[in-house]
Formats: C-alpha cells, sequence, structure tokens
C-alpha cells in the first residue's frame, strides 16, 4: 500500500464538494464472495448467455434457478469486510453522498451504508415477474430438490430481484442524480468497463470532476490510484481524512 496515494486520495475527498463510490466484484471478494469473472466463479460453471437470461427463465425455469441457487450459496452467511465498513463511515462522516454497486450481495448495507444504489439489483429478495410482489430469498430456496418459489399473491415462479440479461438495469435515475456534479468519484473494486457502470467515470470526468481508484491493478486512468486490497487500503483513506479533516475541511 502507497502512504502517499493514500494521502492523495483522502486530499482529494476532504476537498471535494461532492463525491460517491462505485464499487465492484473487488469489494466483496475480501468476504468470501468470488468475482462471477475470475477463475473458479460462476461464470466459469454457467454460461451467463445459457443460464442468466430473462428468455432462459421464462422458458426453462427450473434450469435457470439451478444458477440462482447457485448464486444464493455464493452469498449465504456473508458478512462485510473493512472495506464496506469504511465506505460506510465515509457516508456517515458526510464524506460522499452514496454507493453505486454493481453487486448484489447486501453487503453496503449491512455495513452501514444508507444510500446505495444497485445496478444488478440485490440477491436478497425475490421478485414476482407478474405482479411485483417481492418477498425475501430464504435459505430453504436453495435446497437442489425444493419446488420453485412461486409468488403468494399470483401462483406465477419468483426470480431473485437481480437483472439478467435481456432486462433493465435499476436505479438509473437516482444513479444519475448521485453522480450528477460529483467532483470526486471513488472507484472500488470494479475495472468499470461493463455498461452502465462503465458510463459513470466518463460522466464525473466530463464536468471536471476527479476519479480516486482503490484496486489491486491499475484499471483507470485515474487522478489516484491507490493499489492494494481494498479491506486495507480504504481504512487508511478513512484514517487519513479524519486527519487531514481535523480543526475542518481543507
Amino acid at each position: 500500500m502507497s502512504d502517499d496515494a493514500v494521502t492523495r486520495a483522502a486530499d482529494a475527498i476532504v476537498r471535494a464538494r461532492k463525491a460517491a463510490a462505485l464499487t465492484g466484484a473487488g469489494v466483496s471478494t475480501e468476504s468470501g464472495i468470488p468475482d462471477f469473472r475470475s477463475p473458479g466463479g460462476l461464470w466459469s460453471v454457467f454460461d451467463p448467455m445459457e443460464y442468466a437470461t430473462l428468455a432462459c427463465f421464462r422458458e426453462e425455469p427450473a434450469k435457470a434457478w439451478t444458477l440462482f441457487r447457485a448464486l444464493g450459496r455464493s452469498c449465504v452467511d456473508r458478512r462485510p469486510n473493512a472495506g464496506h465498513l469504511a465506505l460506510a463511515a465515509l457516508e456517515s462522516e458526510g464524506w460522499i453522498a452514496g454507493v453505486v454497486t454493481q453487486n448484489i450481495d447486501g453487503l453496503h448495507q449491512a455495513a452501514g451504508s444508507r444510500r446505495v444504489l444497485e445496478i444488478h439489483g440485490n440477491g436478497e429478495r425475490l421478485r414476482c415477474p407478474t405482479c411485483g410482489r417481492s418477498t425475501p430469498f430464504e435459505r430453504s430456496h436453495l435446497e437442489e430438490d425444493a419446488p420453485l418459489p412461486r409468488c403468494a399473491a399470483c401462483g406465477s415462479i419468483l426470480k431473485p430481484d437481480v437483472v439478467l440479461f435481456g432486462e433493465q438495469t435499476q436505479a438509473t435515475q437516482a444513479i444519475a442524480e448521485l453522480v450528477s456534479g460529483c467532483e470526486v468519484l471513488l472507484v472500488v473494486g470494479t475495472s468499470a468497463n461493463v455498461v452502465p457502470a462503465a458510463w459513470l467515470p466518463d460522466q464525473v470526468r466530463a464536468h471536471g470532476g476527479r476519479l480516486v481508484e482503490f484496486n489491486l491493478e491499475r484499471c483507470l486512468d485515474a487522478d489516484v490510484f491507490v493499489p492494494g486490497p481494498v479491506g486495507t487500503t480504504l481504512p487508511a483513506t478513512v484514517d487519513a481524512v479524519a486527519k487531514l479533516a481535523h480543526g475542518g475541511r481543507a
């Protein structure tokens, strides 16, 4: 970890009139949730264009549910790590306005973040594609021989409230409002090369904002790059922000 990079990241946060965070799989890998695209991740077992599509769910729901159950098992009993807690601390102290996440694990909320905008939905709940009724994703739904869960209101087969290929991403307007006017965007644990997340750094840059990247390896042409595991670099940045802000904003 670069102490100089941490200090520059903290300085950018303290000086910004408005900042936000964009997170991806790298913020949750330290909680034991593998990146879908990494070796051993879900996409190495399930072809996403075969299993993770709206067409598959509609035409072969039992097949789609083999993926949904594997997805649920990968997230069950996971807990927020120090990176999640650090982002929640930045929000609670007023340094960031909220978090935009590509993750579906709910760990930002579990860590205490209040404004979490989920591009791809949330895997902790099921939603009826017919009437929109929402219900928690229960452990019993993970059992291979369990019947496919059905809506208590209309009887339709439920699906996790996550975005499948062929569906629109979520919270589009709220994300645009959060990112609008951001002077600093923290890009955390993501390469930000999949749309619509890929558009957000460009939007911030377009109005003169700065990018601060927290990743194991540099993925963006960021103004500040903080290398290392985010469970280490983000808490260090929170500490540095507190020191710089002592006595008031810079």
